[in-house]
């Protein structure tokens, strides 16, 4: 698992910009990043004083502008335009303004630096226009998860998986995978609970692993993330906009760090997407979130993983039933197919308040519904 070996300072990073969050529990987020106490504050006390630098294990000098312009902030806004190509105007003045660098200009004498430099592509600058944007209300109400399009290294394929933090936009994982199975997902995955909590909901689209075009639409992988007490959601096939916030970091992963670029294998890929991950969460203004970075709107979630699966229960009134190796079930002398990933599990049926209407339930979360009223077919005949 390259994310989990390859990014020491940006998992003290990760720590420290929780552990700064108002009413944050050390112990606790020492416990989920596996590190001491004592070592926890150190980290938080050397980043208090010394900024990011002060994480990394060797000394290292602040970025600077090697061309000679009319005056230290438009040096630092040339630079930082050069060191990320894709940011504009406003996320530059805003990041300028965060380093401390005074006067800070105005957003339309920012472009015009930029434009005098020839930093803007007229064309490019066009294609831009605002939209309007929809949020939850608190960290990890909600997580959208999905791959990017995967792309060709020097040896095999790279499968970018990624986790977004709908209200803060945080980037809660991004990792170069070589494939979209469940079995490689599922370890990273709760390497990602341990460290950051369950969230309320998760939204994913209808490809493996989390989804399936069958009837049911539920996989193993995404039955086990229903007991852990997570609130599968899935996007409407073939409407990407249902994950909007995933699209458009993907479409920043691709222009900053994937352009123009080739790389050998896996390892080089991560390498790549460690430090941009850090500059995305930590340093990067977000025009979503007024110019602040997502990791000044992100904490922790409340809620551990459990090492345990719990164990699953259902109403009083509920029907249970238990699903066969096809995830089959028998009732009312009919045998009815509920979904794959049940299959060896019970399954709760809720009866409605229309006569013959049942709806089919997985621990805590409705699957589908089963009408008595529908002739039966050949499928689910005894």
């Amino acid at each position: 698992m390259p994310w989990m070996e390859a990014t020491h300072v940006s998992q003290r990073r990760d720590f420290v910009g929780l552990a700064l969050v108002p009413g944050a529990n050390m112990r606790e987020l020492c416990r989920r990043f596996g590190i001491s106490p004592a070592t926890g504050y150190k980290w938080r006390a050397r980043f208090c004083v010394g900024g990011a630098a002060a994480l990394a294990d060797l000394s290292r000098r602040p970025h600077h502008s090697p061309f000679q312009t009319t005056g230290p902030v438009a040096a630092a806004l040339v630079a930082l335009r050069q060191a990320h190509p894709a940011w504009g105007g406003r996320k530059l003045r805003a990041r300028v303004q965060a380093l401390g660098h005074t006067p800070v200009p105005a957003t339309s004498t920012v472009t015009d630096i930029l434009r005098r430099h020839g930093l803007i592509d007229p064309a490019e600058a066009l294609k831009h226009a605002p939209g309007v944007r929809f949020e939850r209300a608190t960290p990890n109400e909600l997580w959208q998860m999905d791959y990017k399009g995967d792309f060709p290294l020097g040896c095999g394929r790279c499968h970018p998986w990624t986790i977004l933090d709908d209200h803060s936009r945080f980037n809660i994982a991004l990792v170069a995978c070589a494939n979209q199975r469940g079995q490689t997902i599922r370890p990273l995955l709760i390497e990602v609970f341990r460290r950051y909590g369950l969230p309320c909901q998760l939204l994913c689209d209808n490809g493996p692993p989390w989804g399936t075009s069958h009837r049911g639409g539920l996989t193993e992988f995404g039955a086990w993330l229903i007991r852990l007490g997570i609130d599968l959601r899935h996007g409407r096939p073939f409407h990407p906009q249902t994950q909007g916030k995933e699209e458009r970091f993907h479409r920043s992963l691709k222009l900053e760090v994937l352009a123009g670029r080739a790389f050998a294998d896996l390892a080089a890929a991560q390498a790549a997407f460690d430090p941009w991950r850090q500059v995305y969460n930590h340093q990067r203004p977000h025009e979503a979130l007024a110019m602040n970075t997502p990791a000044s709107r992100y904490q922790a979630s409340p809620r551990p993983y459990p090492e345990l699966l719990p164990t699953i229960e259902y109403a009083p009134d509920d029907l249970v039933r238990q699903a066969d190796h096809q995830g089959y079930i028998r009732f009312q002398g009919r045998r009815w197919h509920i979904a794959d990933g049940v299959a060896r599990q019970p399954v709760g049926l809720r009866p409605t308040t229309q006569d013959g209407l049942w709806q089919v339930y997985f621990c805590h979360q409705k699957l589908d519904r089963i009408d008595l009223r529908e002739y039966p077919t050949e499928a689910n005949k005894c």
